[in-house]
């Protein structure tokens, strides 16, 4: 890489999402490949024609490399996989199922998780999600019981964001599917997301002492 990556993230955010802010996902590939990259911020408060010029949404992360400014942490993820072998093979074969199961992270498994983790820290009553998602979960532990990793025999960036999205689910809530859980639990003890999370909780922890006091 000839220039340094840089990704974007807010400013500060509350106590609760963070180690979970998705600017962690571009962090973590960045590790995992050995990219030189930098964090820069967007405030939370105010999301205002800046910021929303660069993410639609007024959300994060963003990240620029180069002339190239892109959105949604997906489509960064892809972006940085195509800059390196160690997150997506370079065969056909091997980029093919990297391809599809990342899209399958976002798509058949974060579509649900999120807004069952929506429900679930607003008290909703009925969380009407659970049986979608506890189905979800269980054909994914049918594919985890076959094998060790999701694409071409490796880890790759399906993994990176397959254990961050699962991340939110809660496994064990659902029963006990072991395959899956030891899954999980390999990909967080990877030095690279250990380093990610450490770097974001460190980052908004820094933010508290320049918040206004109630």
């Amino acid at each position: 890489m000839s220039e340094c990556v840089t990704i974007w993230t807010y400013d500060w955010v509350p106590e609760g999402p963070r180690g979970f802010v998705r600017d962690i996902r571009l962090r973590w590939a960045c590790e995992e490949a050995g990219f030189d990259y930098s964090v820069r911020t967007v405030p939370f408060d105010d999301r205002g024609p800046a910021h929303l010029a660069r993410q639609p949404f007024g959300q994060v992360p963003f990240l620029s490399d180069g002339e190239l400014e892109i959105f949604e942490s997906g489509a960064g993820l892809l972006h940085l996989a195509r800059k390196s072998e160690k997150l997506m093979p370079r065969d056909p074969v091997g980029e093919a199922q990297t391809l599809q199961w990342t899209v399958s992270a976002l798509n058949s498994m974060e579509m649900v998780t999120v807004p069952w983790w929506f429900l679930e820290v607003t008290g909703a009553q009925e969380n009407g999600l659970s049986g979608w998602l506890k189905s979800r979960l269980d054909h994914l532990e049918s594919v985890l019981k076959e094998r060790e990793w999701l694409a071409a025999d490796r880890f790759t960036v399906a993994d990176l964001l397959m254990a961050d999205v699962l991340r939110v689910a809660r496994v064990r809530s659902f029963g006990d599917r072991p395959a899956t859980e030891s899954y999980v639990t390999r990909i967080m003890e990877r030095p690279s997301f250990k380093k990610a999370r450490a770097d974001q909780m460190a980052h908004f922890a820094a933010a508290d002492d320049m918040r206004p006091q109630p």
